[in-house]
């Protein structure tokens, strides 16, 4: 498996961001999980694929890629010029001895949970009007017997005694300068702060637990293949308190059987008969808003495109919509009575045009004649 990440997003060194983003999302839509049953190899080959993207939609770390490659990434790329640790005493002193550099720590903010990404089927009409609808997936709630702490009912988590609740511990380390104070997550709490001495019966300390989920997401019109909301807040709670992640929807759109999309524009065809595109007619097509009717002028050849304006696919940050798009294709009869026929051959003498004489081919007229 490719391990260069231009080479995992198949897109060459100079790509664009606009061409970064196209390749993951339609990478993202074959080798989500969802979209494979939790095949684990889809599912490995969407994380490597997730953190290639990631690394290279940043400019930054996209320049120390390019660098460094994937041993920069990691804060142990080669010497020459650059800033590998990104700048700053600690996070070299990070990079040397695994965070905490002289001491002080970072404060962590509320623990965040995971994002829940699923993929949303949409018909060719719903993506262009838009549409509110429902999604379902089975995750992570917030346990209501112990309210997320994790904690029986009636009791409560207790600060840690090995970190006094700070959730950090602070180890003495000799180092070529000397010696280092380094702070480290916690053991004993996990960096909580506080230990469960009785775990809730219903989640076993976990403050949460595996329910059915559902979230109504709005569809805004225009959306296209390969198009990803986000809800913020909606996605799986941390474990014992703190902040949701989100909920990202990665929209999957059915082809339609009489319209293309092209952009905000839409194209279509339109039959006409021989006679119609020789004399000219007025023509109703069916287009998403309803019946239109369209003037097809004499002497229309096979290929002529007529626009209906304002028929075409909303602008999904903007105003107003693009076109319809109708492709004039003229039908020859197949079929013909002998009076038909009859009234075909006089308008070709009219015209001084070559017909065939309607008794076959060479081979059937040879036949006849030794018959």
């Amino acid at each position: 498996m490719a391990t260069d990440y231009y080479e995992l997003l198949g897109v060459g060194r100079n790509a664009s961001d606009d061409e970064i983003k196209r390749a993951y999302r339609q990478l993202a839509r074959t080798l989500h999980p969802d979209a494979n049953g939790g095949d684990p190899e889809s599912e490995a080959r969407f994380k490597e694929v997730s953190l290639a993207y990631e690394t290279l939609r940043d400019p930054e770390r996209r320049r120390r890629y390019d660098t460094f490659g994937p041993e920069g990434m990691r804060g142990s790329g080669g010497a020459g010029g650059g800033d590998v640790f990104g700048g700053g005493l600690g996070d070299l002193f990070d990079a040397f001895f695994g965070g905490g550099g002289f001491g002080g720590g970072r404060q962590a903010g509320p623990r965040r949970g995971e994002d829940v990404e699923i993929v949303l089927d949409l018909r060719f009409e719903e993506a262009v009007f838009g549409v509110e609808r429902k999604v379902a997936w089975r995750g992570q709630v917030t346990c209501n017997a112990c309210s997320g702490s994790g904690a029986r009912p009636g009791t409560t988590p207790t600060s840690c005694p090995e970190c006094g609740g700070s959730g950090q511990a602070r180890r003495v380390r000799q180092s070529i300068l000397g010696q280092v104070v380094q702070t480290v997550t916690c053991t004993r709490c996990r960096g909580y702060g506080e230990v469960v001495t009785s775990p809730c019966p219903e989640c076993r300390g976990e403050g949460r637990r595996q329910e059915d989920r559902s979230q109504t997401v709005q569809i805004p019109p225009g959306v296209d293949e390969g198009t990803t909301l986000r809800v913020s807040g909606a996605g799986s709670p941390p474990p014992r308190g703190g902040v949701p992640g989100d909920l990202y929807v990665h929209l999957r759109v059915a082809p339609h059987e009489r319209f293309v999309r092209s952009g905000t524009d839409l194209v279509t065809q339109l039959h006409a008969a021989f006679t119609q595109a020789a004399l000219g007619a007025t023509l109703d097509i069916e287009t998403l808003d309803g019946t239109e009717t369209i003037e097809v002028s004499p002497g229309t050849q096979t290929g002529k495109v007529v626009k209906i304006r304002g028929r075409g696919v909303p602008h999904v940050r903007g105003r107003g919509r693009g076109d319809l798009h109708v492709e004039i294709v003229v039908d020859t009869p197949t079929s013909l009575d002998k009076e038909q026929e009859r009234l075909l051959r006089e308008l070709a003498r009219a015209r001084g045009e070559q017909v065939g004489s309607g008794e076959g081919g060479l081979f059937s007229r040879i036949r006849s004649s030794l018959g």
